[in-house]
């Protein structure tokens, strides 16, 4: 980065790096400390552009959004489901969805977790699922249904959850089955999110950059989890929160506070 560099677009991931993790559970506390939004609002006074990247779906992002208080009377820019589908809002709409046949790699992964749920968005409503997830784990209403009737037609992500099972066994399994024809991560919990291939964060926040008519050399993005990998990778700065795993802290260009801590607002106060 050049001297005097200063980011024109903010990357911020939402689970573990907007919100805290809730001890012992793959759940977040919907709640945004002080220090935080007003870093992200003196960041957007100074001009930066500030876009939310997350696992989540778009509905499970608006109101995360509106904790923010992003929108000052313009469309903001959202990227959801690691990649798969970029948005504006408000009010919420689709700009580009990426989809993908996943019945094949499903089934490879219940060949070796037979009792894991499954869930696929159903945009605006919420989830259809296989089975009652973790309380939650999932926003919207659930839809149970059968896996043949979820991964039949095309769709932009599949979360397999097994909550019997540890991430370490789900990454081993995404190693060993290869999962061809999707992309695949895995989260905080045996959570694994199955996507199109070449698609994540990063590749939606091309498309979102491009619009903004900035690139990745003007982006500074912080995240804490294995789907934020290619994101911080991407950008000119990658920050990894400072509860990373190693896997993450390893491909940032700096690790900062944990969520407790603030660690976006010890960030943002660097540059604005």
């Amino acid at each position: 980065m050049d001297e005097g560099w200063r980011p024109k677009l903010v990357v911020l991931d939402i689970d573990g790096t907007l919100l805290q993790w809730i001890e012992g559970s793959g759940q977040t506390l919907e709640e945004i400390s002080p220090a935080v939004r007003e870093a992200v609002h003196r960041a957007m006074d100074a001009g930066a552009h500030v876009v939310l990247a997350s696992g989540r779906s778009m509905h499970g992002m608006t109101r995360v959004i509106d904790l923010l208080g992003l929108h000052r009377g313009e469309r903001l820019w959202g990227v959801a489901s690691n990649g798969a589908v970029v948005f504006r809002y408000p009010p919420a709409e689709v700009v580009f969805e990426e989809t993908f046949d996943a019945s094949e790699a499903v089934r490879e992964v219940l060949a070796e977790h037979p009792t894991a749920l499954v869930a696929v968005e159903e945009r605006g409503i919420g989830y259809r699922v296989t089975g009652e997830f973790p309380i939650g784990e999932l926003s919207g209403e659930m839809t149970v249904t059968t896996v043949d009737e979820l991964v039949g037609e095309p769709v932009s992500r599949v979360i397999i959850r097994d909550p019997s099972a540890t991430p370490e066994d789900f990454v081993a399994l995404g190693r060993r089955l290869g999962l061809h024809g999707t992309d695949y991560v895995v989260g905080w919990t045996a959570w694994m999110d199955l996507s199109p291939i070449g698609v994540s964060k990063a590749s939606g926040l091309a498309r979102v950059a491009a619009d903004l008519g900035v690139g990745a050399h003007d982006a500074l993005a912080i995240g804490d989890g294995r789907n934020d990998l290619e994101m911080l990778r991407w950008v000119a700065r990658g920050v990894a929160m400072g509860q990373a795993i190693d896997e993450v802290r390893a491909v940032a260009d700096d690790v900062t506070a944990t969520v407790e801590q603030d660690g976006v607002a010890v960030e943002l106060a660097r540059w604005f």
